[in-house]
Formats: C-alpha cells, structure tokens, sequence
C-alpha cells in the first residue's frame, strides 16, 4: 500500500487571496455606484436639475446629458474593473 503524505494543516484565519480580491472588487463597485449616485441625487434632485417644476429646458438637458454620459462611464469603469477572469480552483 502508498502512503498518503499527509498535508500540513492550513490556518483557518488565512484569507484566501483570491477571494480577497473578489470582496475587494464588491466593495468598489458599491463605493463608486453609490458615489455615482450620490452626485446625481444632488444635482437633480438637491439642486433642482432634474424638476421640471423648478428647472429650466437647459438646465434638464445638462442633466440628463450628464446623468447619460456619467453612466456610461459608471458602467464602463464596471466593466473594466470585472472583465478580468478569475483563475479556476
């Protein structure tokens, strides 16, 4: 019969560094979808861009066209950030 070697035991306290950087990616996309968010709730509506009842045509259209653009890059600084495939166990 083989002998098994046997495999020292690992520390239960060592955080495995992959799922560290996963945590650490859950924790930017919140951070900075909240930041987005935030940006967008004070200028629409805090500062009143977004009201039609307290704003003017221009001053919506630079809204929106902010709001649009500004998720465009949210979503593209997403898709960056998760693009990259975690390696298989």
């Amino acid at each position: 019969m083989e002998e098994e070697q046997e495999k020292p035991p690992e520390d239960p306290n060592k955080m495995d560094y992959e799922l560290f950087h996963f945590l650490i990616k859950i924790m930017r996309t919140i951070f900075i979808g909240f930041f987005w968010m935030m940006i967008n709730v004070f200028l629409g509506l805090y500062l009143g861009f977004a009201v039609p009842e307290e704003s003017t045509p221009g001053r919506m259209i630079f809204f929106y066209v902010w709001f649009g653009v500004s998720m465009l890059a949210f979503l593209y600084l997403v898709w960056r950030l998760w693009r990259k495939k975690m390696s298989a166990p």
